[in-house]
């Protein structure tokens, strides 16, 4: 499931705000690391453990999908790394004698005991149906949407709004504020206060701005300034597109059989349906490029 979204820069910046030294952060309860640690972290050099990040954000005083947001649903780890937990710990939450049945669970391996879920729906502080509903993520059975439910954002203005939304819930930055974070990453002025409001939109911005070079700059300052992947933005037929090829080159490097075997990931791994349709293309393209020599 989705990991929360980590920033180093967003870290000093929640730190400096406090006023606390990174030794101080380090030494804040449920964080217990090393001044040096710290330093990794804000530098992007290390990242903290999961679980570690409640602890961070309450040592900050900022709310944890604040600072650490998480686009999607929670599954069991995600449930037991927002309430502070390590694995390890999970055995006497739920009155056993070893972690096992959680990490299980949380592997899509065996689900928990009935007699498990209760328990550990409180020790997260969680409902037994958000525990149920997690514990179905973890074994890959994505719930539908609810009725009513806003549809999936698919165009470059609805993700845009989506993004805003979702990411400055409170006090959301201007469009000229975005216009320049992404003129800075470009090293050069590519978009203006009134185009990034256009994007928003969905109005036409000036044609410069999705020409050539100057889109692919454009997004990824936007990208960066949101704190996602540049595939983000792109439509659903050139996502499409570039897992095909990419794809279709991994088949031209290397047997069907071997590809398919990397597919699986070892646990989990791709589902049947994907797994067949990923065999379909190894086995056209190797067709069509005749024997290796």
């Amino acid at each position: 499931m989705p990991a929360r979204r980590f920033d180093g820069q967003e870290l000093r910046r929640a730190r400096r705000a406090r006023e606390l030294s990174q030794e101080a952060l380090g030494r804040a309860e449920g964080v217990g690391v090393e001044q040096p640690t710290v330093a990794k972290w804000e530098s992007g050099t290390t990242f903290p453990e999961p679980e570690r990040l409640p602890a961070i954000a309450r040592a900050l005083g900022e709310p944890l999908n604040t600072l650490f947001p998480r686009d999607g649903e929670p599954d069991l780890a995600d449930l037991r790394c927002d309430a502070g937990y390590p694995q390890k710990r999970t055995g006497e939450l739920i009155g056993a004698k070893s972690h096992i049945p959680v990490s299980n669970a949380e592997r899509g391996v065996r689900r928990l005991a009935d007699a498990y879920v209760p328990r550990l729906a409180k020790a997260y502080g969680v409902t037994k149906k958000q525990l149920l509903a997690a514990q179905d993520r973890s074994f890959g059975v994505i719930s539908a949407a609810p009725v009513g439910a806003p549809p999936a954002p698919r165009t470059l203005a609805e993700k845009l709004t989506y993004l805003l939304e979702a990411t400055f819930p409170s006090g959301q930055p201007t469009d000229a504020e975005i216009a320049v974070a992404v003129n800075s990453h470009a090293g050069v002025d590519v978009i203006s206060a009134s185009a990034v409001k256009a994007l928003r939109k969905g109005t036409p911005p000036p044609s410069e701005v999705l020409a050539g070079l100057a889109a692919g700059v454009v997004l990824e300052g936007l990208a960066e300034f949101f704190g996602v992947t540049p595939l983000y933005f792109q439509s659903d037929e050139q996502l499409e597109r570039q897992v095909v090829d990419a794809i279709s080159l991994l088949a031209l490097r290397g047997s069907a059989d071997d590809f398919a075997l990397a597919a699986r990931g070892g646990q989990g791994g791709l589902d049947p349906a994907m797994l067949a349709k990923i065999s379909a293309i190894v086995a056209e393209v190797q067709k069509n490029a005749g024997p290796r020599r």
